[in-house]
């Protein structure tokens, strides 16, 4: 019951857009090579679904790949920071001045570089996701109560004990947060990657069904597309929920 009132008013305002978008291409009699009814969406969605399967499991798999690497990288690079502050100092300029480059103009060169293969897309999507959950891991690592530090350094706590058992606890929620923040990035990147050059994606699917002037085909992309990044990001809540250390104490409680 919790669930259904916490997602019933996006549900009513989600019917209410769709309501409205039909009513108005039926209305004012919009071609749908223009604007296409959400009707014509679904019709594609179901008509070329057997051709949208391959294009989304392609884009998935690069996204997750290249997502996990990112999140391993970006936890190594954020305890080297944490323990080197003067290489943090450094370094913080210059990441990010890296977000601040286009991704119009770096996937094209990762194309040139790397090639048409799985390589440039990955390395795409974590130049993308790397940034957020560095700076979201680097701020949950500050936000440790002073008290808690010293008195684990009265108790002759080393450096690694403090960050295992204070640090790395205290920078959870933010963890999870830079998480679900580049999840929503992770199948843009991917997506983008593969429109400036691929031979299988939904990026690859858009610029096919763009060149064909079928919009209900590229919004069917879309809508796949936002249907693997919700996935995706139901997938992080569900790690989260499950490694909770008060929901463990609470169910093994229970049990």
């Amino acid at each position: 019951m919790p669930l259904v009132k916490s997602i019933l008013p996006t549900l009513l305002l989600g019917a209410a857009f769709l309501l409205t978008w039909q009513l108005y291409c039926a209305m004012a009699a919009v071609s749908p090579l223009i604007l296409p009814a959400p009707t014509d969406v679904l019709r594609a969605l179901v008509v070329e679904r057997a051709a949208l399967a391959p294009h989304a499991i392609s884009t998935i798999g690069v996204a997750t790949l290249g997502f996990s690497t990112s999140v391993a990288f970006a936890f190594v690079a954020s305890v080297t920071l944490h323990f080197s502050p003067w290489l943090q100092r450094g370094l913080m300029p210059l990441l990010v001045a890296s977000q601040t480059i286009p991704l119009v103009a770096l996937a094209p060169l990762m194309i040139l570089w790397f090639g048409f293969g799985i390589l440039p897309k990955v390395l795409l999507v974590i130049l993308v996701t790397f940034f957020p959950i560095l700076v979201s891991l680097l701020s949950g690592y500050g936000r440790v109560p002073q008290a808690y530090l010293d008195l684990l350094k009265a108790m002759r706590a080393g450096s690694w004990a403090i960050f295992r058992r204070a640090t790395l606890p205290t920078a959870r929620p933010s963890f999870f947060a830079g998480l679900k923040i580049s999840a929503t990035y992770a199948i843009v990147a991917t997506i983008f990657a593969e429109y400036a050059g691929a031979r299988q994606g939904l990026g690859i699917y858009i610029l096919t069904a763009k060149n064909s002037f079928r919009a209900d085909l590229v919004l069917a992309a879309v809508v796949v597309s936002a249907g693997l990044t919700l996935s995706l990001l139901a997938a992080l809540r569900l790690i989260e929920g499950l490694t909770d250390p008060a929901q463990r104490k609470s169910r093994n409680a229970e049990g």
